[in-house]
Protein backbone atom coordinates (compact mmCIF):
# COMPACT_ATOMS: atom_id res chain seq x y z
CA UNK A 1 0.00 0.00 0.00
CA UNK A 2 1.37 3.38 -1.01
CA UNK A 3 0.49 6.29 1.26
CA UNK A 4 1.44 9.91 0.59
CA UNK A 5 0.56 13.14 2.34
CA UNK A 6 -1.50 15.73 0.48
CA UNK A 7 1.49 18.07 0.73
CA UNK A 8 3.53 15.59 -1.32
CA UNK A 9 0.83 15.59 -3.98
CA UNK A 10 0.78 19.37 -4.03
CA UNK A 11 4.58 19.78 -4.00
CA UNK A 12 5.66 16.83 -6.16
CA UNK A 13 2.78 15.96 -8.45
CA UNK A 14 5.03 14.71 -11.28
CA UNK A 15 6.74 12.17 -9.02
CA UNK A 16 3.47 10.85 -7.61
CA UNK A 17 1.93 10.69 -11.09
CA UNK A 18 4.93 8.69 -12.33
CA UNK A 19 4.68 6.39 -9.30
CA UNK A 20 0.99 5.70 -9.98
CA UNK A 21 1.72 4.89 -13.62
CA UNK A 22 4.76 2.76 -12.79
CA UNK A 23 3.19 0.69 -10.01
CA UNK A 24 -0.34 0.57 -11.48
CA UNK A 25 -1.49 0.61 -7.85
CA UNK A 26 -3.71 3.09 -6.01
CA UNK A 27 -1.95 5.73 -3.94
CA UNK A 28 -3.68 6.74 -0.74
CA UNK A 29 -3.51 10.47 -0.02
CA UNK A 30 -3.78 11.65 3.56
CA UNK A 31 -4.78 15.06 4.88
CA UNK A 32 -3.82 15.94 8.45
CA UNK A 33 -2.91 12.29 9.04
CA UNK A 34 -6.32 10.95 7.97
CA UNK A 35 -7.23 9.16 4.77
CA UNK A 36 -8.67 11.60 2.25
CA UNK A 37 -8.33 10.42 -1.38
CA UNK A 38 -7.20 7.56 -3.55
CA UNK A 39 -5.21 8.39 -6.67
CA UNK A 40 -4.57 6.01 -9.54
CA UNK A 41 -3.54 6.14 -13.18
CA UNK A 42 -6.25 6.22 -15.83
CA UNK A 43 -5.03 2.87 -17.20
CA UNK A 44 -5.29 1.22 -13.78
CA UNK A 45 -8.73 2.76 -13.21
CA UNK A 46 -10.06 1.59 -16.59
CA UNK A 47 -8.71 -1.93 -16.04
CA UNK A 48 -10.36 -2.00 -12.62
CA UNK A 49 -13.67 -0.84 -14.10
CA UNK A 50 -13.51 -3.55 -16.79
CA UNK A 51 -12.81 -6.19 -14.15
CA UNK A 52 -15.72 -5.01 -11.99
CA UNK A 53 -18.07 -5.02 -15.00
CA UNK A 54 -16.97 -8.54 -15.96
CA UNK A 55 -17.44 -9.71 -12.37
CA UNK A 56 -20.95 -8.21 -12.30
CA UNK A 57 -21.82 -9.97 -15.58
CA UNK A 58 -20.55 -13.31 -14.28
CA UNK A 59 -22.50 -12.89 -11.04
CA UNK A 60 -25.67 -12.04 -12.95
CA UNK A 61 -25.24 -15.09 -15.21
CA UNK A 62 -24.70 -17.33 -12.18
CA UNK A 63 -27.79 -15.92 -10.46
CA UNK A 64 -29.83 -16.56 -13.61
CA UNK A 65 -28.50 -20.12 -13.81
CA UNK A 66 -29.35 -20.79 -10.17
CA UNK A 67 -32.86 -19.41 -10.65
CA UNK A 68 -33.49 -21.99 -13.36
CA UNK A 69 -33.15 -19.93 -16.51
CA UNK A 70 -32.21 -22.02 -19.55
CA UNK A 71 -28.52 -22.46 -20.26
CA UNK A 72 -26.49 -23.40 -23.33
CA UNK A 73 -23.81 -26.00 -23.76
CA UNK A 74 -20.45 -24.84 -25.07
CA UNK A 75 -21.21 -26.21 -28.53
CA UNK A 76 -24.60 -24.46 -28.58
CA UNK A 77 -23.02 -21.19 -27.51
CA UNK A 78 -20.34 -21.50 -30.22
CA UNK A 79 -23.00 -22.19 -32.84
CA UNK A 80 -25.00 -19.10 -31.79
CA UNK A 81 -21.85 -16.96 -31.84
CA UNK A 82 -20.99 -18.16 -35.34
CA UNK A 83 -24.52 -17.37 -36.50
CA UNK A 84 -24.31 -13.87 -35.02
CA UNK A 85 -20.89 -13.35 -36.62
CA UNK A 86 -22.31 -14.30 -40.01
CA UNK A 87 -25.16 -11.79 -39.56
CA UNK A 88 -22.76 -8.90 -39.02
Amino acid sequence: MIIKASAALRNDYASISALAKETKEPIYITKNGEGDLVLMSIDAFEKREQMLKLRANVLQAEQERLSGMPTLSISEARKKLRERKDEI
